[in-house]
């Protein structure tokens, strides 16, 4: 019997009909010739045909895959076997990456490289660095080898304290929060005495806990703002399972503390948690010689190119849109190590980008005078890293990269880190004084140029000993190519 007009127009069944349409076109479709107009209506198709998955944590590697090749990639085999092709041949290894994050799927590579000759503290280090940008290694190596020959960086750490807080809005008497807080601070310790005691153990632990009134800023608001020593690890778990027992026995001790009224004692904690923020957690590395050593330029007198630094680093303590890109090659050499040890990249970048504009604007991170005769150049960062926990005894390339380091504690790390961060500036502004930087950079990133043109071994050789006298450029390599190929 046929099924009455009504049904038919039922959506769930007209959504059936359209997808096996769809599904019908689509297998035509794998017949035509694959041309512009076929590969668009595929996409197309496809589009209509996307719906929302149930449950893809729980999917075997395989079926992410499988799922994400159907509905995003085409059906793909190609693709399919470029996710593969990453994976490690050790299953084991493979695993343990896998297990990294989630819905792992593959690996994702970034070249792993050494800056050797950096001479720190009188300590001859090979620096670690995970970076795909061209001329970082090698700027950060000629800046080493540069300064190696003038004494070599030398190192501070001022302060490794960290910081968490605990917001809260308070309804009431600020004079009566602040005498409850009086009473409470011990007892938050105490509460929190079996967290900190391996750390006490190690030398950290909680160094100050403060009630900060911010009702100004938004209605109501307070918070505890923390201070925290953790040695040698970054400190995050630590910091935010401590936070997280203040802001219980907060809320708990407000609930029968006699003198607040109904409204005070209703203490709404609003969120728990660390701060990447580190201005207390500070390195200083610094490089100087005279004058008469500061250049390697026949064409540059010392006072010269002291003069042209200068006015080049005095341009990034007072032109933000400078000091942005001034900062961001500080990060490469900065960023490039803090991946290569496992640190929390992310963390460092966005602590240092609001350290640059503690004083109302963004600025250089870094500075230079000449005084007596002789040339500074600095570099004051801070720098929350860790050399325990995390992937740091994990990852078989972290494990190697601190053994590169000589397993160094992370007071020393804050050091190397910040040094590479030094080393990179160094070179990228006496490359902007002097020759300029894209003939440098073009020079590395001319490797890349051929890739993309799919040169031969023998036609690589040929062009980088052409481009050993000639400026680099996209277009250009491509007629060089051109010319080799006829």
């Amino acid at each position: 019997m046929r099924k009455p007009a009504e049904d038919l127009l039922n959506t769930n069944n007209l959504l059936k009909v359209f997808s096996t349409s769809l599904n019908l076109a689509l297998k035509l479709m794998s017949y035509l010739q694959p041309n512009n107009n076929c590969i668009f209506v595929k996409k197309l198709l496809r589009n209509f045909m996307k719906e929302p998955i149930s449950g893809f944590s729980k999917l075997t590697k395989e079926e992410k895959i499988h799922w994400l090749t159907k509905t995003y990639l085409n059906d793909d085999p190609k693709a399919v076997e470029v996710l593969k092709q990453y994976w490690n041949k050790d299953e084991k290894l493979q695993q343990l990456h896998d297990e990294f994050t989630e819905n792992t799927i593959s690996n994702y590579y970034l070249p792993f490289g050494i800056a050797p000759n950096f001479l720190i503290n009188n300590e001859l280090f090979a620096i670690p660095m995970a970076i795909e940008e061209s001329s970082v290694i090698a700027a950060a190596s000629k800046a080493a080898k540069f300064w190696g020959s003038r004494g070599g960086f030398k190192t501070e750490v001022i302060d490794t304290v960290k910081v968490g807080q605990v917001h809260f809005i308070y309804k009431g008497s600020e004079e009566k929060l602040e005498l409850f807080f009086n009473e409470l601070e011990p007892k938050l310790r105490k509460a929190a005495a079996p967290i900190t005691k391996n750390m006490e153990q190690r030398g950290g632990g909680i160094k100050s806990i403060e009630l900060r009134e911010r009702t100004t800023e938004v209605e109501n608001y307070y918070q505890l703002h923390c201070h925290f020593e953790t040695v040698d690890s970054m400190g995050a778990n630590f910091i935010n399972s401590c936070l997280e027992k203040f802001a219980e026995v907060l809320e708990n001790e407000a609930a029968i503390w006699e003198d607040f009224n109904d409204e005070e004692r209703n203490i709404e904690i609003v969120m728990s948690i660390l701060s990447n923020y580190v201005p207390e957690c500070i390195v200083r590395a610094e490089v100087s010689c005279s004058l008469e050593d500061l250049s390697d330029d026949a064409n540059f007198s010392g006072e010269h190119f002291a003069e042209k630094f200068l006015r080049a680093i005095k341009i990034a303590e007072t032109e933000p849109f400078r000091a942005v890109t001034h900062n961001k090659g500080i990060m490469n050499g900065i960023d490039a190590v803090v991946l290569a040890t496992g640190n929390d990249f992310r963390a460092i970048e966005a602590g240092v980008h609001a350290y640059a504009a503690k004083d109302g604007q963004y600025s250089s991170l870094t500075h230079a005078k000449v005084e007596d005769g002789i040339f500074k150049f600095w570099i004051e960062v801070p720098l929350a890293l860790g050399t325990v926990g995390g992937l740091t005894s994990l990852h078989p390339l972290v494990k190697l990269a601190m053994e590169m380091l000589g397993q160094p504690n992370a007071r020393k790390l804050m050091e190397i880190v910040a040094v590479a961060g030094l080393a990179q500036n160094f070179a990228a502004v006496k490359s902007l004084i002097t020759t300029g930087i894209q003939k440098g950079h073009m020079k590395m990133h001319l490797m890349n140029i051929l890739n993309q043109h799919n040169a031969t071994l023998e036609e690589k050789e040929k062009l980088i000993e052409y481009y050993k006298t000639n400026v680099v450029s996209h277009s250009d390599v491509a007629v060089q190519l051109e010319k080799l190929r006829r």
